[in-house]
């Protein structure tokens, strides 16, 4: 499996409803939506491409309270960060968030994550 599909199946654990970048429209509360924003690349001097790869994975949680959703992210944090697959590290603690026009609350939680190639 790919680093992604071994995360989104991870996270399904969580939240059945789990999704790459964004949520489909009209999506039900919870989900989970997750981004990958970048990351270290690294290339020995010859410029060979290493056997690790670095992202850095922004998660989000939508929910009906802002409990459920902190509840959650912590539920992904320690999720994550337990993975025998990768070794991943958070980057901070979660934001929280109050979306006005779907009336849902957000924690956002970004994550050092280094993964087979």
């Amino acid at each position: 499996m790919s680093f992604e599909s071994d995360l989104s199946t991870l996270l399904k654990t969580i939240c059945v409803r789990t999704f790459p970048d964004v949520a489909p429209s009209g999506t039900a509360a919870p989900f989970i939506a997750w981004q990958g924003l970048g990351g270290v690349t690294l290339r020995a001097l010859d410029n060979t491409p290493a056997d690790k790869r670095n992202t850095y994975m922004q998660v989000a949680v939508y929910s009906l309270t802002r409990a459920e959703s902190l509840t959650k992210i912590r539920a992904a944090e320690d999720a994550i960060c337990a993975s025998a697959a990768w070794i991943a590290r958070p980057m901070g603690e979660p934001i929280t968030t109050y979306e006005d026009d779907t009336k849902l609350y957000g924690a956002i939680q970004r994550f050092s994550i280094w993964a087979a190639r």
